[in-house]
């Protein structure tokens, strides 16, 4: 989701083209179902974007999936919703804020957009290694309206050895402590459990396999999850950072819900 990987991805693209309390206010009743390590199959014909950057998945393929969705920041510059939902997106993750003292520049025009659309969404923080969890879902909260029929909020927990002021790791159990101190006071705020979006070394480093009753979206842009985050459950998977979306003019993060259309569908009407 941060910057830092857009500007990677970038880089990619432009040597090719020169070459050539934890809460349980939330239902989690669905996730139950989708616990297991290979996704449930529909039998509808799945859906496949082109990529910058493709990866060659073996055994279970993102594109054997009915149901992807984005995932957006101010670095995607401004996105045309109607063209993104009209080229089979199903969901999106918007950035809201960061640390406690960042609000995405682009965030209030795309959540009033896809709104418009209705196009589900949800909004997301990343967090930052410098501020508590508590100072940070305070700035979240105040920054983020509390809308009937919007998706859970999501807390984007990563490394951000990057950042030019809070490149800092703390320790496993430090970590773990602060996002459930953000946690518990989103989910009283919104009456959702916040989804834990994190990535391969994150979650390894400080063992988030310990936290319970939370739901899951894994980054793993070189494997399946279930390669990645073995024995893990999760409800979205991030299978790339240099997809193709019709409408985003920048390389696209695009993730795929772990069940079908119907199963997102009472997903929805559970979680929002």
């Amino acid at each position: 989701m941060s910057g830092r990987r857009l500007i990677s991805s970038l880089a990619v693209i432009g040597a090719i083209l020169s070459s050539a309390t934890l809460s349980a206010c939330s239902s989690t009743d669905t996730l139950g179902a989708l616990s297991l390590a290979e996704p449930p199959r529909s039998g509808a014909k799945g859906l496949r974007f082109d990529d910058h950057d493709p990866f060659d998945f073996t055994g279970t393929a993102p594109w054997h999936h009915t149901v992807h969705g984005v995932d957006v920041a101010k670095y995607q510059n401004k996105v045309d919703w109607p063209r993104v939902k009209g080229s089979g997106i199903s969901f999106a993750f918007i950035k809201a804020t960061e640390g406690g003292d960042r609000v995405d520049s682009r965030f209030r025009e795309n959540w009033a957009t896809t709104q418009a659309i209705g196009l589900p969404r949800g909004a997301y923080h990343f967090f930052y290694w410098c501020r508590s969890g508590g100072e940070q879902a305070d700035w979240f909260i105040q920054n983020v309206p509390h809308e009937t029929g919007a998706l859970p909020p999501v807390l984007d927990a990563e490394w951000n050895p990057d950042s030019p002021t809070c490149p800092n790791k703390v320790p496993p159990a430090q970590a773990r402590k602060m996002l459930k101190d953000f946690i518990a006071k989103v989910s009283r705020r919104y009456r959702k459990t916040p989804i834990i979006y994190t990535t391969v070394d994150f979650y390894h480093d400080n063992d988030l396999a310990r936290l319970d009753n939370v739901q899951f979206w894994l980054r793993s842009t070189a494997g399946h999850p279930s390669e990645k985050y073995p024995g893990q459950h999760w409800t979205f998977w991030q299978y790339t950072g240099t997809g193709k979306v019709p409408g985003i003019d920048t390389p696209a993060d695009i993730n795929v819900f772990r069940g079908s259309q119907s199963d997102f569908r009472q997903w929805v009407s559970d979680n929002s």
